[in-house]
């Protein structure tokens, strides 16, 4: 016994460890750039100076000008020049994408990063109404068969972690892999079109709707050409909005391959937007809350008699009748229920020795009461409740008069 209590403790330890791992791994990868900031790329510079540190400054200063002038014209602000003052206090960041530093000489390929709050400020342009509601990234990568997003770190989830949102009309929801991550958001939930689950994963990232932009990479020979399909799928069922193919010459350009492919998605996904082929699904928005609806309770009992009557059953009445004994109860009811026309007829409060009530269902009040006259009885009153008695005997007026006498 106790032999199998140590095997199912390690066993547990072992299966903790195994969920512990998975979910503390070190598969994240925090995006760059979460802060939304413009960025314009690709800006080339060549500037000569008596130093290397002095060619390198008048470099980036050259860079900045040149990246307002194209920020400028295309947020449609005119591409007027701003002092270098104010450029200072609106770029955020320098990107390097490629640059040569000689003993006087500074050339390079440069990205500018602008404060995306302060340059709309500037420009006089709002620079968040045109977004899209939050959208949860799932970054699916197919290789060599096997399908992955946060189960471990890959060139796809680096490509969009690198990725810089600022200029994208869709606002993305990047994770970074970490903590329960790769458990909530692997391959497998890709194919799962269950709303109740998506609803509860969307809640924990703050999102409305979730995107999968997915890539297969086809590789002709190890270090050789890289093929990647890139395809720009949407929501719980996998729906495919687009799809493009690119190729790089070898492995070492795989980064260049998908920070590509990513820019082509992201271009495939604002173009959904603008025609309306992405909304979030109506299926992934909370229920809403039932309305409660109040019953009115009847307060008197004539009210709850008539509640118990279906509409199109009659016509309920109540009858007072005197009931010296059990007798009587039993032959009045019995009385009653032989009428044509009476539904039914039961006493609902007794009173022995003083007057009892009935409830009884008719189909015709009048004839009801025309059928009790032949029998004898009269129903005196009016509305639902009615007395019941018999009616009185008339002695006869035309009798002849006995006028012999007993002898």
């Amino acid at each position: 016994m106790r032999r199998s209590v140590v095997l199912l403790a390690a066993a547990a330890l072992v299966g903790g460890t195994a969920v512990l791992a998975q979910i503390e791994g070190t598969r994240g990868v925090a995006p760059v750039d979460g802060g939304g900031a413009f960025e314009v790329s690709g800006v080339t510079v060549d500037v000569a100076a008596p130093t290397a540190e002095a060619a390198r400054l008048g470099g980036w200063r050259l860079a900045q000008r040149k990246a307002w002038v194209q920020l400028s014209r295309r947020l449609g602000g005119g591409g007027g020049l701003v002092s270098d003052g104010t450029l200072d206090q609106l770029v955020s960041g320098i990107v390097v994408e490629n640059e040569q530093i000689g003993p006087n000489r500074y050339v390079a390929r440069l990205g500018v990063l602008f404060d995306r709050g302060r340059a709309g400020a500037v420009l006089g342009i709002p620079v968040f109404s045109d977004r899209s509601t939050p959208m949860l990234v799932m970054p699916l990568q197919w290789s060599d068969g096997v399908g992955q997003v946060f189960e471990g770190r890959s060139a796809w989830q680096q490509a969009w972690a690198r990725f810089r949102t600022g200029n994208s009309s869709i606002d993305y929801v990047r994770p970074a892999g970490t903590g329960p991550d790769s458990l909530l958001l692997n391959a497998g939930q890709a194919a799962r079109p269950g709303r109740g689950w998506w609803r509860t994963i969307l809640d924990q990232y703050g999102a409305s709707d979730v995107l999968i932009p997915t890539v297969r990479l086809y590789r002709q020979w190890p270090g050789g050409p890289v093929i990647g399909v890139f395809q720009a799928r949407h929501g719980p069922d996998n729906t495919l909005l687009g799809a493009v193919t690119l190729r790089v010459g070898s492995a070492e350009g795989l980064p260049q391959l998908l920070d590509t492919g990513v820019q082509r998605l992201d271009a495939l996904y604002s173009r959904a937007l603008t025609s309306g082929k992405l909304r979030p699904d109506i299926g992934l928005a909370p229920p809403p809350a039932p309305t409660p609806t109040a019953t009115p309770t009847p307060t008197t009992l004539d009210q709850l008699i008539e509640t118990l009557v279906p509409a199109g059953a009659g016509a309920a009445l109540t009858l007072q009748y005197e009931t010296p004994g059990t007798s009587s109860v039993a032959n009045t009811e019995a009385l009653l229920r032989g009428i044509p026309g009476v539904r039914s007829a039961a006493t609902t409060s007794l009173a022995l020795g003083g007057v009892s009530l009935m409830r009884v269902v008719v189909d015709d009040q009048a004839a009801f009461a025309a059928a009790m006259q032949a029998r004898g009885y009269q129903l005196l009153g009016s509305g639902t409740t009615l007395r019941l008695r018999r009616a009185p005997q008339l002695v006869p007026t035309d009798l002849p008069a006995d006028d012999r006498t007993a002898g």
